[in-house]
């Protein structure tokens, strides 16, 4: 049976007279991946924005494992079990792989009240920042500094950073970014392996990863979704086509 832990209804976001999202709905199940493409412009990273809680909405409403957190800032919304990644690498760069993760984990338990406590002495934050390491294939570099590793190793990080905070869903803004093609294959490769425990809506300009990879598709043009469905019927789609695919 299918389970829903994301679900969004007539989503708007307007700056003025721009209507940069207008009634967008759609739902993440868990064990799926639904990738939301479109030209720049066409809302997606709004979407993402307002789905985890960074933008307020003018008009919807969201649910989160069934809870409504329409009107919850986005650290309730994560605490709640939702992580999320950016366009731009957001990873401390002078502190080690392992850390980066362990800050993430940290996020999570906070205890202000053991301000004296040496972070090395939180045995939980250090075994989930582990296991979000294993899980994304950053072991072996763990003790190095964040400025070391490759581009696709950062954004590889990044999920980490993510996994290590325990999300139920994750909201990945174009993690492909500027890999070559090694690089893509291992991000795809962690993603079909995340997919099982987790509800993922994937941002992305790589056509070929997308329909690689997703299992539902939504398209979007100009703030609205022009098409929604399996990646099949997405593909033929004439107006998907002729607004965005072309001859691909």
């Amino acid at each position: 049976m299918t389970e829903t832990l994301l679900k969004a209804e007539g989503l708007c976001r307007y700056f003025g007279a721009l209507r940069a999202v207008e009634n967008v709905s759609l739902d993440l199940d868990r064990s799926q991946i639904h990738a939301v493409i479109g030209t720049n412009g066409a809302g997606k990273s709004t979407v993402i924005n307002l789905l985890s809680g960074e933008l307020p909405l003018t008009k919807g409403r969201v649910w989160l494992a069934g809870n409504d957190v329409t009107g919850a800032p986005q650290p309730r919304r994560a605490l709640a079990g939702l992580g999320r990644s950016y366009q731009r690498n957001n990873v401390f760069l002078p502190l080690s792989v392992f850390e980066n993760c362990r800050l993430a984990a940290q996020a999570l338990r906070q205890r202000p009240w053991r301000f004296w406590e040496n972070a090395d002495h939180c045995a939980q934050s250090s075994e989930r920042a582990a296991h979000a390491l294993d899980r994304a294939g950053l072991t072996r570099v763990g003790h190095l500094p964040a400025s070391a590793l490759s581009h696709g190793q950062k954004r590889q990080l990044e999920v980490a950073m993510c996994l290590a905070t325990q999300p139920k869903v994750l909201l990945l803004d174009e993690p492909l970014a500027g890999m070559g093609a090694e690089e893509s294959e291992r991000m795809l490769e962690l993603l079909r392996a995340l997919r099982a425990d987790h509800a993922i809506l994937l941002v992305e300009h790589d056509m070929d990863a997308v329909f690689a990879v997703a299992d539902r598709i939504t398209v979007m043009v100009n703030g609205t979704v022009l098409a929604s469905g399996q990646p099949d019927a997405v593909r033929s789609n004439p107006d998907v086509q002729n607004a965005y695919l072309g001859e691909h």
